[in-house]
């Protein structure tokens, strides 16, 4: 294998983009596969309906929580070394998941397979700088979006025809079987590839600052699935008043902290703190959107895995179009993009809602507001951090980028776990047709709130971005 700083003939390269690009694929496989396979999981198990945010969050959870530091300890030891451990430890993990035998056996194999994703992916981007020449850059990074648009409609199509299928049996753990067998591919091709680095052992690692976002989020994401079973009663409270300590005592060692995880500097940015937060309320709503219906189309209006997939494919193919559409308006329309998807998405909702109020047991309708917000969704994906970043200076770019993929990460495990407890709560009492109108009204609120947050963002996106 080649070693970084030498020549890289071209065809390895593109075969280093390859690997790069099906190990992000895998990590976007493995956030939105559950959104699909989460009822079969609970009804094959036997497990309380309680696990089901569990399920669904407990992979971003750990991955949004150890990014930050996942990105150091490649710095250090490695970017090859790290890629080719996370990889591995992430296709163990999998293999986990798919041989679990109770409810208290998957939980920690998905958080697991999101502390080895935090190891695999950081590393990427920094493979890549090293392996292409600047003036294809352009070209590589341009190349990212729309092929990740593209994974993004595998994720909930291969679970539901996996389920459905039942390849030797193996039901709803085919679907983290095929996880395994990707994450082995992208392990095996990367030993042969992937450009050795010798680290800096001059890198500052930090683990007790990772240890306490962890546990700030853990304790806040515990107290809201806590809430779904047991009401607001003293223990889902006591786990989020512990969640919000960590997150305060994490605040305050970054503060004093000589060599922080993220650049004190950027949180007095006004458009970057602005960008933080409206990805963080956009990626939440958007994941727990997703998550929902699923569960509302399983449980609610009792289709099988494969034609919840086959009613939302409409939305992933919104997303690839608008994807593809976005890219080369975001340079020049900075924030008019976010805007239209933002609008896009809304116009969806609502239409969604009315279908949701009138009937509540029609199917095929349903597909053209999840189009409009899959159409929506492509639009922002992209440009709402590619905005965030429009007046970051160049020496802060890496902790910015870093900053907001941790917390695209924990947004949807957040999003992910409180929709849906707010789902499962207002269904025990009412039925799942107001369950997901509640759910409806609250992102369609979300989403007015991002639309207000819009004119604090820098108008044009980092001219690097692209």
């Amino acid at each position: 294998m080649p070693e970084i700083g030498t020549f890289v003939r071209t065809s390895l390269r593109w075969w280093i983009f390859a690997v790069i690009l099906v190990a992000d694929v895998l990590d976007l496989l493995s956030t939105t596969v559950t959104n699909i396979a989460v009822p079969t999981i609970l009804r094959d198990l036997h497990a309380p309906p309680s696990l089901t945010p569990w399920l669904g969050s407990a992979y971003s959870l750990t991955l949004g929580s150890v990014l930050v530091i996942g990105g150091r300890i490649g710095d250090r030891y490695g970017y090859r070394r790290s890629f080719l451990i996370g990889g591995a430890g992430f296709t163990a993990a999998s293999l986990l998941c798919a041989l679990a035998w109770n409810p208290a056996s998957i939980v920690p194999a998905r958080l697991l397979q999101g502390v080895f994703g935090a190891l695999l992916i950081p590393q990427g981007f920094s493979i890549l700088l090293r392996a292409f020449p600047r003036a294809e850059l352009g070209r590589v990074f341009g190349l990212f979006g729309p092929l990740m648009a593209v994974g993004s409609i595998s994720g909930p199509v291969v679970a539901g025809l996996l389920i459905q299928a039942n390849p030797l049996g193996l039901g709803w753990r085919g679907v983290f079987v095929a996880n395994a067998v990707l994450g082995l591919a992208v392990f095996l091709t990367g030993v042969r590839v992937l450009p050795r680095d010798p680290g800096r052992p001059a890198a500052v690692i930090d683990p007790l600052a990772s240890v306490l976002l962890m546990l700030g989020v853990l304790g806040v994401l515990g107290g809201l699935v806590q809430s779904a079973d047991h009401g607001w009663d003293a223990r889902p409270v006591l786990a989020i008043v512990l969640g919000v300590a960590g997150l305060a005592l994490f605040t305050l060692h970054q503060l004093r902290s000589d060599d922080p995880l993220l650049a004190p500097s950027l949180f007095r940015d006004r458009g970057f703190v602005t960008g933080v937060l409206l990805g963080a309320l956009f990626s939440a709503v958007v994941a727990g959107l997703l998550y929902v219906t699923s569960l509302y189309l399983q449980d609610g209006l009792r289709l099988v895995p494969s034609q919840t997939a086959e009613t939302m494919a409409p939305l992933s193919v919104g997303i690839i179009i608008a994807s593809f559409s976005a890219r080369g308006l975001i340079a020049r329309h900075g924030r008019r993009v976010v805007a239209a998807g933002l609008a896009l998405i809304g116009a969806g909702v609502l239409c969604y809602l009315i279908l949701v109020g009138a009937d509540g047991r029609s199917i095929w309708p349903l597909t053209a507001p999840l189009f409009l917000c899959g159409l929506g969704m492509g639009c922002c994906f992209g440009s709402i951090f590619a905005v965030a970043l429009g007046d970051v200076g160049a020496e802060e770019s890496g902790s910015a980028s870093g900053t907001l993929n941790a917390v695209q990460q924990l947004s949807n495990a957040v999003g992910a776990a409180g929709v849906s407890t707010i789902f499962l709560a207002v269904g025990a009492a009412h039925g799942m047709r107001a369950g997901v109108f509640t759910v409806l009204l609250a992102v369609l609120g979300v989403i007015v709130l991002c639309g207000l947050c819009l004119p604090l963002l820098p108008r044009t996106a980092a001219a690097d971005h692209h």
